[in-house]
C-alpha cells in the first residue's frame, strides 16, 4: 500500500498527485489519501520554510520557477504560481477531502482543488470558490460547507497532521511505501518505483 499525506496547497504537492497514480495502477498497488495541513507542520517543526520565503536566495528562486515550470510541462499540467493569493489557507479544503472520502470523491475532488487553485489562480480558502468545486464533482454545496464544520472532521485533519509528523515527515506531500518505507517531494518518484519494485519481486 502507499499512503500519501497531502495537502492541496503545495504545486509540488499537485505533481506527485497527479503522478503517483499511473504508477500505483501500474503495480496495482492501493493509495491510501491522507489529507493534512502543511501549516501546521511547517509551524511545529519546520519553521525554516517561512525564513526561506521572507529571505529567498535570487537564483534559486528563479531555478525553482522553472523547475516547476519544466515538471508541469513533463506531466502535462497546467501549473502557475498564483499571482493573487500564496500561500494559501487550505484547512476547508482539506476537511474537504476527508468529509468526502467515504464517497468515493476524494481524489476529484482534490484534483479540481490543485487545478482551480493552481491553474485558475482561484482563493480556495472561500467559500464561494469551494462551491464551485463541489459543483464541478457533483457535491451538494451547502451539505459540504454544514459537513466540513463537523468537530470529527476537524480532528480527523489534525490527527492525520500529527500522524505524519511523529512518523517523520515535514512537509508535503510524504509518501510512505509498505509503512515505514519514507519519501518526500514529486521528484522522488523514480525512487518509489523503485521501492514498489522490490516490494513486488519480495512478495512473488
Amino acid at each position: 500500500m502507499i499512503e500519501f499525506f497531502f495537502d492541496c496547497s503545495s504545486p509540488w504537492t499537485y505533481l506527485a498527485f497527479h503522478n503517483i497514480q499511473p504508477l500505483a495502477k501500474e503495480f496495482g498497488v492501493e493509495i491510501s489519501w491522507r489529507p493534512i495541513l502543511v501549516g501546521g507542520i511547517f509551524n511545529a517543526i519546520n519553521p525554516t520554510v517561512y525564513a526561506s520565503r521572507e529571505h529567498p536566495v535570487p537564483a534559486k528562486a528563479n531555478y525553482l520557477k522553472k523547475d516547476l515550470a519544466d515538471w508541469a510541462r513533463a506531466a502535462r499540467l497546467a501549473i502557475k504560481m498564483p499571482p493573487t493569493v500564496f500561500p494559501v489557507n487550505s484547512v476547508k479544503a482539506m476537511r474537504g477531502c476527508i468529509l468526502l472520502a467515504p464517497e468515493g470523491k476524494l481524489v476529484a475532488f482534490a484534483r479540481a482543488a490543485f487545478e482551480i487553485y493552481w491553474g485558475d489562480d482561484k482563493d480556495i480558502s472561500q467559500d464561494a470558490v469551494l462551491s464551485e468545486i463541489c459543483r464541478r464533482v457533483e457535491v451538494d454545496p451547502q451539505k459540504f460547507l454544514a459537513g466540513i464544520g463537523q468537530q470529527a472532521i476537524k480532528d480527523q485533519l489534525k490527527a492525520n497532521t500529527d500522524e505524519v509528523m511523529a512518523r517523520g515527515g515535514f512537509g508535503s506531500p510524504t509518501i510512505f511505501v509498505d509503512k515505514t518505507d519514507m519519501y518526500f517531494g514529486n521528484d522522488r518518484m523514480p525512487l518509489i518505483r523503485d521501492a514498489l519494485q522490490r516490494c513486488k519481486a519480495s512478495s512473488a
